[in-house]
């Protein structure tokens, strides 16, 4: 019995502001990192939208670290700060102390997460208070535009070829409306 090739493909993403589709959806979002508009950001939106893309874009911009459990390293530099995916697991206290410090400091802080503010359960109304101040910023649902290109350009960076039209409009008619969906149809 002859045994299956695998292959192993190698698909690399583009990771400039480029590469980076914008529409309605996602267009103030975009702007607000990209432009550095605002000092302190909570930037939300659903899964796969783009929000650590982006959070990878400002850390560039703005020679910022990443929140890695490395609290004290945070607390004792003098840094733009990047929280990716804060959720209630997260640390209220030691978020509490990062947000005052970049307050103190004078430093941009940008913190990504899929919830907004008030779905995170914290028990810390100073945090809840701290957080609010902070400039919001949401990633949409995609419309029809958003996830046609999403899927277009997943396809596309894998090399696959699909000249019809009509499989474009089926996968989109029947998938779940969302990001997280386009990435796992193509992947």
């Amino acid at each position: 019995m002859k045994k299956q090739k695998i292959f192993k493909f190698d698909f690399k993403n583009s990771d400039d502001k480029f590469n980076f589709y914008t529409n309605k959806t996602n267009i103030d979002a975009f702007q607000g990192i990209i432009k550095n508009n605002f000092k302190n950001i909570y930037l939300c939106g659903p899964s796969k939208s783009g929000k650590s893309y982006l959070g990878n874009m400002w850390l560039e911009i703005n020679n910022a670290i990443k929140y890695e459990n490395n609290f004290e390293e945070i607390i004792n530099s003098k840094k733009n700060l990047l929280i990716d995916n804060l959720n209630n697991k997260f640390n209220e206290e030691k978020l509490f102390h990062i947000i005052n410090h970049c307050k103190l400091e004078n430093l941009n802080l940008l913190i990504l997460s899929k919830y907004i503010i008030d779905e995170i359960k914290f028990k810390l109304t100073d945090l809840i208070s701290r957080l609010k101040t902070l400039t919001f910023l949401k990633i949409n649902q995609p419309d029809d535009d958003m996830l046609l290109t999403i899927l277009t350009k997943l396809i596309s960076e894998r090399q696959f070829v699909i000249s019809s039209h009509e499989i474009f409009q089926f996968i989109l008619k029947n998938a779940n409306r969302s990001y997280e969906e386009m990435m796992n149809i193509v992947t």
